[in-house]
């Protein structure tokens, strides 16, 4: 299918800009939810933090691998035209019509999701998330982010902005209170503030886990390879914490000079969130006594509330919401952009490559997608329209465990494609100008891991695995369909 045009905004953000888009993504619910889901399938909070480490290091390596891909082949939409590129168009497809339909919705879905249950946690409410009424205040969440992005791009980033300084805010919270209790109990061992088992109990010492349905784990017990079943899932989780780690490449499109944005913003804002992780981390430690670590979802809001009291845990809720607004942002923004360069592409009908307004563009010249000239926004009206309702029946008819895994399939299958064709390109194309080249050993790193974590999660969500081939069937049979219309209109 035939490329309408390169691009479609105006390249006028930062390197800053990126960093704080990047910055704003990772950022959201999983440092504050996953710690206790990862801890429950460690059999130490040493190797927790190792673990920690490991996911931001693949995340480190699968972004710079995409800076490496974004540098050297222009284009919006992300791993789409990398796919295509590599692999041929219809891989770029599947990719683009995988965000667009799975994965961002998904990841909306449970971002808005996770919002509502932040505020009924601190409420103390639990185990109520199916009910409608949740769904339908996660549903107008999710409208009122959409709504924001829907005024323009200057308007998305400064109030993204303002998001990425509450993330920093409420992550700065938890790690000054783990340091002052770490440093009353260093030099008053017998006053009993936050947890005492960092106090006594060895960081890298075997414990039994206690899981959140009363079970425990006897590390003991287990084989190796039992073993190196929960570190996987454990792994799974943090991912999940890191995950928007691609984002970056979403909107090289706009920026003023990507070929050195692009790899600043990357190598910048993926340490700081593997910092920013571990040291919150180890805080939860040193704040919980380590057996209550693992059974609870809302470990931040629980280490404040024991440690300063009830209102403390609802200011903590409070900035956790904020955190996961922020995320929410973020993605949708992007979600945007994804939809817009399918359109571009003629992946997807034109209608969705339109900007600054609802319904088809009105310019004179109607291959365009610009937007009018009276019109005051640049967003991607008609695409957010698509994303508010794809992540409308996601919220209606899913759950949080179940999306999840189900976006994390999604994902992981395609990065782990993209990556690799990374590896292919530079034995196919050595003579392709690549402004930024990580070493070989990065992307080699990324495919192992990413492949098998998609293997094991296909095995073990089976259901899931099968939806996603069900979409990847429905996506190549519009493909097909929609090719063969585009060459009957040329014909005509």
């Amino acid at each position: 299918m035939r490329t309408i045009r390169a691009s479609t905004f105006t390249r006028n953000l930062g390197a800053i800009d990126a960093f704080a888009i990047i910055i704003s993504i990772v950022i959201g619910s999983g440092i504050f939810t996953s710690p206790g889901s990862i801890d429950a399938n460690v059999p130490s909070p040493g190797v927790a933090l190792v673990l920690w480490l490991v996911g931001g290091v693949l995340a480190w390596t699968g972004a710079s691998t995409l800076a490496e891909l974004g540098t050297a082949i222009p284009g919006e939409g992300g791993v789409q035209p990398y796919l295509k590129r590599i692999f041929g168009d219809i891989f770029g497809f599947l990719a683009a019509w995988t965000w667009i339909v799975a994965v961002m919705p998904a990841t909306l879905a449970i971002l808005s999701i996770v919002f509502i249950e932040s505020i009924f946690s601190a409420a103390g409410v639990a185990d109520q998330a199916g009910r409608i009424e949740h769904k339908l205040l996660s549903v107008l969440v999710l409208l009122v982010i959409n709504g924001a992005n829907s005024i323009s791009t200057k308007a998305s980033t400064r109030l993204n902005n303002f998001f990425v300084v509450t993330k920093f805010v409420s992550i700065l919270g938890v790690v000054i209170a783990g340091i002052v209790v770490l440093i009353i109990g260093a030099s008053n061992p017998e006053r009993d503030i936050g947890g005492r088992d960092w106090l006594t109990k060895s960081w890298f010492g075997f414990r039994d886990s206690v899981l959140p349905d009363g079970s425990v784990i006897d590390w003991g017990r287990l084989s190796q390879w039992e073993i190196l079943g929960h570190y996987s899932t454990a792994l799974y989780g943090a991912l999940w914490a890191y995950s928007g780690w691609d984002k970056a490449v979403y909107i090289s499109a706009e920026l003023k000079s990507p070929a050195r944005q692009l790899p600043l913003a990357i190598n910048t804002s993926v340490p700081t969130i593997i910092i920013c992780f571990i040291a919150a981390n180890a805080a939860y430690y040193i704040l919980l006594p380590w057996n209550l670590v693992s059974t609870t979802d809302s470990v931040a809001v629980t280490a404040i509330t024991r440690l300063l009291g009830h209102g403390f845990g609802i200011v903590a809720a409070i900035l956790v919401c904020l955190v996961v607004a922020g995320a929410l942002l973020g993605n949708s923004f992007v979600t945007g952009r994804m939809t817009v360069a399918a359109g571009n592409t003629n992946w997807l009908p034109r209608f969705f490559a339109v900007v600054g307004k609802l319904g088809t563009t009105s310019n004179s010249n109607p291959g365009s997608a610009d937007p009018p000239e009276t019109s005051k926004s640049d967003a991607p009206l008609n695409a957010l329209l698509l994303s508010t309702i794809l992540s409308t029946l996601y919220i209606l008819f899913g759950n949080f465990r179940a999306l999840l895994t189900f976006n994390g399939l999604g994902e992981y299958s395609f990065f782990f494609l993209t990556v690799l064709g990374a590896i292919v390109l530079r034995y196919r194309e050595p003579d392709l100008q690549r402004p930024y080249k990580p070493f070989i050993l990065i992307p080699a790193i990324f495919v192992v891991v990413s492949g098998f974590i998609v293997v094991r999660g296909a095995i073990f969500a089976p259901v899931q695995a099968g939806i996603l081939v069900l979409v990847w069937i429905i996506g190549g049979a519009f493909y097909f369909a929609r090719r063969k219309w585009t060459r009957t209109r040329e014909v005509e």
